[in-house]
């Protein structure tokens, strides 16, 4: 396959579901000890993978957890942050500066703090007080985030299933690698199809909203320099449709969680006005190993595996690294 590591993405696979007995003791002292709220404080690409898990909370727990963007917690406050809250932050270099200053503020008003990164030596590793470190570069934190969110659920008797996830996450490197496999193909296509196509309109929802908003803004926009527009498919038809042309490119990305035919609707739609339409599904693929009750669950897992294959494949017909940058840790702002 273009451009991909296999054991290296196995270990930095394996790395994250290896950090359960870390995370559930972690949980298990915070129940025990007591707190009143959650707060999961990312910026940009972090910040929208902290949704799955605060939908998560909100559909199976009264439990109060709030992903917050990090600069403007800091700007704005937060009345209900303070001694009895957690905190979690997650970068993947542990460098992020928004993340880094906002651990800070946190810790000044006496937040106990969790950081998720690959670099024990980093600026969040050495400023929170429990860090979670997995191999260097390992993306994305769903792994660490299901355990732990499944965890605090079990413990609070919301979520009976979590030990068989839990045990069932183990074997996700493998399975995602089948995943990569089996959509390589699917992935060069599009590309090919969409080499000179400088705009694209992304849905998605549930607890893949966070995923459609982070590959449209980090990966299209930031990394491609391409235009797009984004929208929760549970509002697609309170304005942003109007954008739709026949001509224009409709990425839709379908999971299996209860947002399902919210999401069905979107591309009844648009296939009735556009000759342009492209849907990632989860169910596409077979994750044995996977239970059918949890499979809702490892969507953003199993779609970020999905679309990586496409950002590899956009990169090569377009001949635009993906690492390139204008902006973005280049000028100081």
């Amino acid at each position: 396959m273009l451009r991909f590591d296999e054991p290296e993405f196995l270990r930095q696979m394996a790395s994250t579901v290896a950090l359960r007995p870390q995370i559930e003791g972690l949980v298990d002292r915070l129940v025990d000890e007591g707190f009143d709220n959650l707060f999961l404080v990312g910026a940009g690409g972090t910040y929208a993978q902290m949704w799955p898990y605060e939908h998560l909370a909100r559909r199976s727990s009264a439990f109060p957890v709030r992903a917050v963007i990090a600069a403007e917690l800091i700007a704005s406050g937060d009345a209900s942050l303070g001694e009895r809250s957690v905190a979690v932050f997650p970068s993947v270099s542990g460098t992020t500066d928004d993340v880094v200053r906002a651990i800070g503020y946190c810790r000044a008003r006496g937040v106990r703090t969790v950081g998720l990164t690959g670099y024990p030596d980093s600026p969040v590793a050495r400023e929170v007080d429990v860090a979670l470190v997995s191999e260097p570069k390992a993306w994305p934190f769903d792994a660490q985030m299901l355990l732990f969110m499944g965890r605090l659920l079990e413990r609070r008797g919301e979520f009976d299933g979590y030990g068989r996830l839990a045990d069932e996450l183990a074997g996700l490197p493998e399975i995602l690698v089948q995943v990569a496999r089996q959509a390589d193909p699917v992935a060069a296509a599009f590309a090919e199809a969409h080499k000179e196509t400088d705009y694209h309109f992304l849905v998605g929802g549930g607890n893949l909203w966070g995923f459609t908003y982070l590959y449209s803004m980090c990966i299209l926009e930031e990394m491609q320099w391409l235009r797009t527009t984004r929208v929760h498919s549970a509002e697609f038809f309170h304005g942003s449709l109007e954008l739709i042309e026949e001509d224009t490119s409709v990425v839709i990305f379908q999971g299996e969680d209860e947002t399902r035919a919210l999401t069905d609707r979107v591309e009844s739609f648009a296939r009735r006005v556009c000759k342009d339409v492209t849907v990632f599904d989860t169910r596409d693929y077979p994750l044995e190993g996977i239970s059918p009750e949890f499979r809702g669950l490892v969507a953003p897992l199993v779609l970020d595996t999905v679309l990586g294959r496409v950002s590899k494949h956009l990169e090569r017909v377009r001949d635009h690294s993906l690492d390139l940058r204008r902006y973005y840790r280049v000028m100081d702002y």
